[in-house]
């Protein structure tokens, strides 16, 4: 890649990254708000603002380096953590599954979001505006689909696993905890093996498929 096309793919990718990073942990203060945790709130972290949710390393770099190494088919990223007290949420168990599934909730919305952006780039005429636009739409669908269907997955400390350790019965819930400290050493494993490829490109084709004829639309 040269430095010509680094900085377009930079350009394209910074936004898209950006807000889907940020406002998927936003939705997770939100949501946990809702259900009686101002933990995240009193903290200024229930907010559409991304600078105050930017991890330098994890919101920029990380993101950055990943994408160009990958060319642009895998990425990964996080912001700060937003701080969820489990035990203020009204009732702790289902509210945290709710808390979870926020984050992925708000990727697939900003998916949604992007894509309207693209049948809309695609329907004007083509121009030095329409055109990059519709290569940033391209890429805030494609990111927020990565990131929805990434932290799905059921492994913690990803949202999935804590989704399923908030549907699991108490025990059992307990004993799938303990595993947390593996969650991210499996992760990259499974990175590194291209399994983890094998299991998110079928959805993200899929994904794109249903995406490309509401474009065509």
């Amino acid at each position: 890649m040269d430095i010509n096309q680094l900085i377009q793919t930079i350009a394209i990718y910074s936004l898209p990254v950006l807000f889907a990073i940020t406002l998927h942990e936003a939705a997770h203060g939100y949501v946990a708000r809702h259900f009686g945790d101002m933990t995240a709130y009193a903290q200024g972290r229930v907010s559409l603002n991304p600078v105050r949710h930017i991890d330098l390393v994890g919101t920029i770099a990380v993101p950055l380096v990943i994408l160009l190494v990958s060319g642009g088919k895998f990425l990964f990223g996080w912001a700060k953590p937003v701080p969820v007290n489990y035990s203020a949420l009204r009732r702790p168990r289902p509210h945290m599954a709710w808390v979870a599934a926020a984050g992925p909730g708000a990727n697939l919305i900003m998916a949604l979001g992007w894509a309207v952006l693209l049948k809309l780039a695609v329907l004007l005429p083509v121009s030095e505006y329409s055109e990059p636009m519709g290569r940033m739409a391209e890429a805030g669908v494609r990111v927020n689909l990565i990131f929805m269907f990434l932290n799905l997955l059921p492994i913690l400390p990803l949202d999935g696993g804590r989704i399923l350790a908030s549907l699991l019965p108490g025990r059992m819930a307990w004993q799938y905890a303990r595993l947390e400290p593996w969650g991210l050493p499996l992760l990259l494993i499974l990175l590194a093996t291209n399994v983890l490829d094998a299991v998110l490109t079928p959805l993200m084709v899929f994904s794109a498929a249903l995406i490309h004829q509401f474009v065509l639309l």
